[in-house]
């Protein structure tokens, strides 16, 4: 008896701290389902980065209050970023999302091998305390009007925050659901495309409530976020918990190595995947596909507009025969156009993640591909045939295929190099998303001025746009068939992966046996209190309840 019960209290040492990886080895009756709601937790929180243009035409007017006060034109950059008496421009502004993805990308990239030796609790808090920190930066920024502090808060430390707390489950995911491992990277995943549907109407009430005859309530707005979401956060952060080493769910056993030549049983190590061709083809299919579908999501509004004009409104003519009242009801479809497109967006995280673990990645990401490409190409005739219940389903079915290829990659690169380091190799291949962040919106935007430049009509210059992303895909779906099972010399040795496991923290017994008995090891992942786990997921279900149920408030005015 004296023995077991020095067997179960080893995960919480005085020794160790409160951040540590070890303290945080789940215990017999510790319910795996507790995990997904705290990486929900987290990433709907800065889920709110694809919300922040809620706060582009506010802030455009903080100085102004009604009107903005533009700035002489003869003022020079470094003196625009430091002026307190005339208006930031909705460009200067929107850096933020370029500053967003980038970080993002390159902080998973440096610090995703710190992540998967510190765990994620300790990543999860780190991630709260720089993306809300940030927030309470940019609300300085705003109080002075120093744009810098805010590209400085949110755009950069904040960045980093979204970096650390995009990846931080996703290891532990794959960890303690191996059997349905694109169902719980969806899960999670699906919270960071759902952020903006809480966050940007949430900072809208709490804007107008704010604002004053002197103010546009921005500055108080960043600062009750900040606080809102680092109670989330770190609620999240200290609900995580990972398997202990060896544990695998009740009942299951991991199909054997002939079954499914694409899942491995072996680990690679995340210094080696440079050099891995296969890593690099599937960063070229998520650069791909992201870049289509990044570029559509950030002109779907006025694209909406310009390709149908009138038509929205049942009205025969282009955008630039309408006058202010017309331009004005078909913005409010547009609108709902965009919130229809964040819902398939969220819902296309889940289902085409958990999709996957019945057809496999390699044959999702084929029809991401092949389906993408038909659909893009179709475009250009829906929108020419006037048929907008065709245009827009194109793009709903397009843009949730962009959000499940982001939930399905964590689970591809498991299958392909291990659940060791997964998280740290997810983080390198986040640099992925950072180029496409750049890459699909200038293809967009450009090649748009190109086409009106040409003196093209408004609704004839997305259709060569819609070809060359349609090609891109192409290129993707290369990418993805050349994929092949890693080769044998990539993966560790026996001795490199148990030095791997050690400095990983992977907790053992005293004497290096198992941390648990069987008979407890059979008690980990399932039973403890229902009433919690119900209280979990009712923590982060109602709000995104009702982000979605305001969402789809907006949206019905697309089929009126």
């Amino acid at each position: 008896m004296s023995n077991q019960s020095a067997v179960i209290a080893a995960p919480s040492s005085a020794t160790e701290g409160l951040l540590s990886k070890e303290r945080i080895v789940a215990r017999p009756g510790f319910n795996r389902w507790l995990v997904p709601p705290a990486a929900l937790a987290i990433h709907l929180c800065i889920g709110m980065a694809y919300g922040f243009s809620v706060f582009w035409l506010p802030l455009a007017k903080a100085i102004g209050i009604e009107q903005p006060r533009d700035c002489p034109k003869d003022m020079g950059f470094l003196s625009r970023m430091v002026a307190t008496d005339c208006d930031w421009i909705v460009s200067e502004l929107s850096w933020m999302y370029i500053l967003f993805f980038v970080l993002l990308g390159c902080a998973a990239a440096i610090w995703g091998g710190w992540l998967e030796r510190a765990g994620p609790r300790k990543a999860g808090v780190v991630s709260a305390v720089c993306w809300c920190g940030g927030l309470v930066i940019s609300a300085i920024g705003i109080k002075t009007h120093q744009i810098w502090l805010m590209w400085l808060g949110s755009g950069v430390i904040g960045g980093i925050g979204l970096g650390l707390g995009y990846i931080s489950p996703v290891s532990t995911l794959i960890k303690w659901f191996p059997d349905r491992r694109g169902m719980a990277t969806g899960m999670a995943i699906m919270g960071f495309g759902g952020g903006a549907l809480i966050g940007s109407p949430l900072a809208d009430m709490l804007m107008k409530h704010y604002a004053t005859a002197t103010s546009v309530g921005a500055y108080e707005t960043f600062l009750t976020m900040a606080a809102l979401y680092f109670v989330f956060m770190m609620a999240g952060a200290f609900g995580y918990r990972v398997p202990p080493s060896g544990w695998k769910p009740a009942g299951w056993t991991p199909p054997p190595a002939s079954s499914n030549a694409m899942i491995t049983q072996q680990h690679v190590h995340v210094k080696k995947v440079w050099g891995i061709p296969q890593f690099w083809l599937l960063w070229g299919a998520l650069c791909l596909n992201v870049s289509a579908g990044i570029g559509v999501i950030g002109m779907a509004s006025p694209m909406l507009q310009e390709v149908f004009g009138g038509k929205l409104i049942g009205v025969d003519a282009g955008i630039k025969a309408l006058d202010a009242t017309q331009l004005g009801l078909i913005a409010t479809i547009a609108a709902g156009f965009t919130g229809l497109l964040s819902l398939f967006n969220i819902g296309g995280r889940f289902f085409w993640a958990s999709t996957s673990d019945y057809i496999g990645r390699k044959a999702t990401y084929v029809v991401f591909f092949v389906l993408g490409f038909v659909l893009y190409a179709s475009a250009p005739s829906a929108g020419s045939a006037g048929s907008i219940g065709l245009f827009v389903a194109i793009f709903c079915v397009i843009v949730s295929m962009y959000g499940g290829g982001f939930a399905t990659i964590p689970a591809y690169l498991a299958d392909l190099f291990g659940t060791q380091m997964v998280g740290a190799i997810h983080g390198r291949l986040l640099t992925a998303w950072a180029t496409a962040g750049i890459l699909g919106p200038v293809v967009v935007t450009r090649m748009r001025e190109y086409q009106l430049d040409l003196k093209m009509p408004p609704s004839q210059v997305y259709n060569t746009t819609m070809y060359i992303l349609a090609g891109m895909l192409v290129l993707g779906l290369l990418c993805n068939l050349l994929v092949r099972p890693v080769a044998q010399k990539h993966f560790m040795t026996p001795e490199e992966l148990a030095r791997e496991k050690a400095l990983a923290h992977e907790k053992t017994g005293s004497n290096g046996e198992a941390l648990y008995t069987p008979e407890q090891m059979a008690q980990v992942g399932h039973g403890g209190n229902p009433v919690l786990v119900l209280a979990a997921w009712a923590a982060v279900g109602i709000p995104l309840a009702w982000g979605v149920w305001v969402t789809l408030q907006k949206a019905f005015v697309l089929f009126h």
